[in-house]
């Protein structure tokens, strides 16, 4: 769900850097060769390491927590999930005008999961609400919970954001494309998703970045779910972009009845879809026609319901 930031300048960052900071830091890995991975996301410059390890740099300074937030938490997480996740090995440190920790994790084989290829799948959506479900029932014996949960989970990076902190963004973006999408019914939808009642349940985890992206299949089949910088406990409505940016409505209904969604969430899950699909839109789609053409999906799927 990161944003990106624009008050603290992106860093160069190529493979002579990456080098560097691998050799320096963990001196192990020297001989082991360096891959950029393309596509990237927009949070992190990602070089395989050899055959079994990843390096993640942030790009931006949105991104510097996430490092020490996964190595925290996936290594507890992953026991309790029906896919695999991302490993942490060690996190870095700054260095030769790097300003951010950087991370390294286990690589994990697989393609990244389309629309195309599972869209159609009740059984992937079926396996993808049972993430979700583990997901959020695993409550730690640390967990904070009552008095200070709040200041507790900010303090870790995990307190999860309300719908309404996007309300100024998500408005100007859907009068700025006014014409290439229905204006009209995405303030009816926006508004309906501001309007539904907030999560009033214990705060639960969510992934906070959950979309094909950050899905990888092996041998067509769901595989794994990397990505946990969104990492977060709260309402987990921001979980539910997945059934815009991979379902079709037949899959969306099996992954909705397999989550047991009530209306109000289902409702605010549409809000972030859209949300979500129109700053990602914004951003990148006049930059990348991959990126252009998976947020335009995404919001019009948002729009169906």
């Amino acid at each position: 769900m990161t944003t990106g930031s624009t008050a603290v300048p992106r860093p160069a960052i190529d493979a002579a850097l990456t080098r560097r900071l691998v050799d320096t830091q963990f001196p192990q890995w020297s001989a082991l060769p360096l891959e950029l991975l393309e596509p990237a996301g927009s949070d992190h410059v990602i070089y395989r390491l050899g055959d079994d390890l990843a390096v993640r740099l942030p790009r931006h300074a949105d991104a510097i927590g996430q490092a020490a937030k996964e190595a925290a938490w996936l290594p507890r997480l992953a026991p309790h999930l029906p896919l695999a996740i991302p490993v942490p090995v060690a996190v870095g440190r700054p260095g030769f005008g790097y300003p951010w920790p950087w991370a390294v994790s286990r690589w994990l084989d697989g393609e990244v999961a389309t629309a195309e290829s599972l869209g159609d799948s009740p059984q992937a959506a079926v396996q993808l609400a049972e993430f979700l479900t583990a997901l959020q029932t695993f409550v730690p014996e640390d967990f904070p919970v009552g008095g200070g949960a709040d200041e507790g989970l900010a303090g870790e990076g995990l307190a999860g954001e309300p719908l309404a902190v996007r309300d100024r963004a998500t408005r100007a973006a859907i009068a700025g494309l006014d014409g290439v999408f229905d204006a009209a019914a995405m303030t009816a939808l926006w508004d309906a998703a501001l309007d539904a009642p907030a999560w009033d349940r214990p705060p639960v985890w969510f992934h906070g970045d959950f979309h094909t992206g950050n899905l990888l299949t092996v041998d067509g089949r769901l595989s794994a779910v990397i990505d946990f910088g969104g990492l977060g406990v709260g309402d987990p409505a921001c979980d539910l972009m997945i059934a815009y940016t991979l379902m079709s409505a037949g899959s969306r209904s099996a992954f909705r009845t397999a989550l047991g969604v009530d209306e109000a969430t289902w409702t605010r899950g549409r809000g972030w879809a859209l949300a979500t699909g129109l700053n990602a839109y914004t951003t990148y789609a006049a930059v990348s026609p991959r990126v252009a053409a998976q947020t335009s999906r995404q919001i019009t799927e948002a729009l169906i319901g």
